[in-house]
């Protein structure tokens, strides 16, 4: 028994290795070679297709029906590319440290938008956390450059970042209970897949496709494979087997581990202030969570 749930944590630390390790690695790419909306629309697609193979190759099937599912689905689909768009463009601007960081404020973007369309109450203590979380986002902007950030299109980008992965996670747990979770994600992959490739298709016909290195295509090869593809196995293959609450306290590291590989592999800095939101970030979710079960869905970008 001891060794099952030590395969599991296993799991649970590789998945939010593989989703914080991915913003160092697109922060990478896109500064050496890659136009942003070009990476995103090769990955995605190259995603959408090795996650509709995974589905099928598990269920035989990719069929969804009903009107609710339908506008559950564009309306999954509308804020993941939205979610995706706000990714590479504020890892264009930003830094990845400082985008790592915001990321943490997403779990009270998720009980927010979950309390916003009614489905759950929210007490006073939620109010206190997300108001230390948000100091935390306000120092993190103030410490890049001793004011306010120089990139704080970059730092809006990365809370809207947050925001519309906590959108997303409220607008699929409907459709959790009645298909699985490797079905829907192909199915909105594909689904998003056409509009980004449209959106993109100017950069994607003024990409110069030497300019990046070899690194840079395996970081692109990484980010298909890891955090859109093994990661979706992982993390619901572990929440089936310990819940999502036990699931969520790995996912807390995500920020912090994040902030480390940038920090380290791409010889970023981070100031006194930065230091300090970040943990008045931590000290916010810890607050929020100790008052309400964990709301919990898969990661990464």
């Amino acid at each position: 028994m001891r060794a099952r749930v030590a395969g599991v944590e296993l799991m649970l630390l590789s998945t939010v290795l593989i989703w914080a390790f991915n913003v160092t690695v697109t922060k990478y790419v896109l500064s050496h070679g890659f136009r942003p909306l070009a990476y995103a629309s090769i990955r995605y697609v190259a995603a959408a297709l090795l996650a509709a193979a995974l589905a099928y190759s598990l269920e035989r099937s990719l069929r969804m029906s009903g009107r609710r599912t339908f506008a559950l689905l564009a309306f999954a689909t509308a804020v993941l590319l939205a979610n995706q768009l706000a990714f590479v463009y504020s890892l264009k601007l930003t830094t990845a440290t400082t985008v790592s960081l915001i990321l943490g404020t997403t779990p009270i973007f998720t009980a927010a938008i979950a309390s916003a369309v009614g489905l759950e109450r929210l007490s006073l203590w939620f109010w206190i956390a997300a108001a230390v979380t948000f100091a935390g986002v306000s120092l993190i902007a103030l410490g890049q450059s001793g004011g306010f950030s120089t990139d704080v299109a970059g730092d809006l980008l990365a809370v809207g970042l947050a925001a519309s992965w906590a959108a997303y996670s409220v607008t699929i747990a409907p459709l959790m209970r009645t298909f699985s979770p490797y079905r829907i994600s192909a199915v909105v992959l594909l689904a998003m897949g056409i509009p980004l490739v449209a959106i993109s298709s100017p950069q994607l016909a003024e990409q110069n496709y030497h300019a990046p290195n070899l690194l840079s295509w395996l970081g692109l090869a990484y980010a298909i494979v890891g955090p859109l593809a093994l990661t979706n196995l992982l993390w619901f293959t572990s929440i089936s087997r310990v819940g999502p609450s036990r699931a969520s306290l790995f996912a807390n590291l995500q920020p912090f581990l994040g902030a480390v590989f940038a920090l380290i592999l791409l010889s970023e800095h981070m100031t006194a202030l930065q230091v300090a939101g970040g943990f008045l970030i931590a000290a916010g979710i810890l607050l929020e969570r100790r008052r309400r079960p964990a709301v919990v869905a898969a990661g990464g970008e």
